[in-house]
């Protein structure tokens, strides 16, 4: 079993409450989740306005796949640029668990 984990720090400069933050990060984790089948959550900064850091974790039986899929999450994130605006990734493969 390969485990692909990414964790990313958005900055979002138009909320200004927890309210819209969490409207932001809950639209984003659920098209994360319908679209590349990985699990997703708010993982720290839960109290700040404008932070929020996400998890991301994929389970595959090939390394490569788990990358691949983990890559590509990484990928939208920086690309879509709806609310928020991409200002950490840090991915790592932990292999044969």
């Amino acid at each position: 079993m390969q485990v692909g984990l990414c964790r990313v720090t958005l900055r979002m400069p138009e909320s200004g409450s927890l309210k819209e933050k969490r409207r932001i990060t809950k639209s984003l984790v659920e098209r994360l989740r319908s679209r590349f089948n990985v699990a997703v959550a708010e993982v720290d900064d839960n109290d700040a306005w404008k932070i929020a850091t996400l998890g991301v974790v994929c389970v595959s039986n090939e390394a490569g796949h788990a990358n691949e899929t983990i890559s590509k999450v990484a990928a939208y994130m920086e690309a879509a640029r709806g609310d928020w605006h991409v200002v950490d990734v840090h991915t790592e493969i932990i292999p044969g668990l």
